[in-house]
């Protein structure tokens, strides 16, 4: 199975990018490669994981090293974010109206 990465509208200084499919190995340095590169245009690079449903030890990884970079991870569903938080990669969450939350 393959992985889609939409940009989302964002600005000059912020960008989304929506991640849809299984973050696996074969995928994983595929989207490390394309938010490093947007990294680099943008100031605020956002991930949104809620279409992703199974990350391997190698999409962890990925998430773990763009996290460190100042991607923010985000919207993942219950069962990716139990995996993801386990490994010690941070979640940014919103409240139900949307909003930031610490």
């Amino acid at each position: 199975m393959t992985i889609r990465i939409t940009r989302l509208d964002g600005t000059d200084s912020r960008a989304t990018l929506k991640l849809e499919g299984r973050l696996v190995a074969e995928w994983a340095p595929f989207v490390e490669r394309e938010c490093s590169a947007l990294a680099s245009s943008v100031v605020h690079v956002k991930l949104d994981l809620s279409g992703v449903r199974f990350v391997d030890s190698a999409g962890v990884d990925a998430l773990l090293r763009l996290s460190d970079a100042g991607v923010e991870i985000r919207n993942c569903p219950d069962s990716v974010a139990s995996v993801l938080e386990g490994e010690g990669v941070p979640i940014a969450r919103d409240d139900e109206d949307g909003n930031d939350i610490a």
